[in-house]
């Protein structure tokens, strides 16, 4: 028996959650890379070649915002250097702006030119149409993807406050 805060769990049913937890990380990490796969593929089907899919997320991401890399990292997207590198490249293709902040002159916001919105576009069409898919086949529920986003978002604030505090 393994003892917890509120109860004495069975061995068994200790290494059933390990193993769940674990068949989840594997899933999600799966199910990202799948995604920018899809992108690629939806790019590869338009011959728009010039952008990579993570590149093409980065610019959905950021939308009609205007933000720094340090904002797109605290938000939990993206790590530093790739982060970076992706900008520094999306600006100099053309997808974005950049310019230095008028407070703090080491900072540098940036943010979609016409050419980084026609990409937020392509991708943001791309998900509306799988949303659309998914809503008239049987594939899953509206409950029951609000079921998968609660749970999603309770491990995100699990995992942040893993990263925050020590247990």
């Amino acid at each position: 028996m393994v003892m917890t805060m509120h109860q004495a769990v069975p061995q068994g049913e200790v290494k059933a959650y390990v193993k769940d937890y674990l068949d989840s990380l594997a899933m999600v990490e799966r199910l990202h890379r799948l995604l920018l796969d899809v992108i690629k593929d939806e790019f590869e089907r338009l011959g728009v070649l010039e952008i990579n899919a993570v590149q093409a997320l980065l610019l959905f991401n950021i939308a009609d915002n205007e933000v720094t890399a340090g904002e797109l990292r605290s938000r939990g997207y993206y790590q530093g250097s790739n982060v970076s590198y992706n900008l520094k490249k999306l600006v100099d293709m053309g997808f974005m702006h950049h310019q230095r902040c008028e407070i703090d002159r080491r900072s540098v916001r940036v943010r979609l030119t016409e050419k980084g919105r026609d990409v937020h576009m392509i991708v943001a069409e791309l998900f509306e149409r799988h949303a659309d898919l998914l809503n008239a086949h049987p594939v899953i529920g509206a409950g029951q993807l609000r079921s998968i986003n609660e749970a999603l978002g309770q491990v995100e604030r699990f995992w942040s406050d893993q990263i925050r505090y020590i247990y």
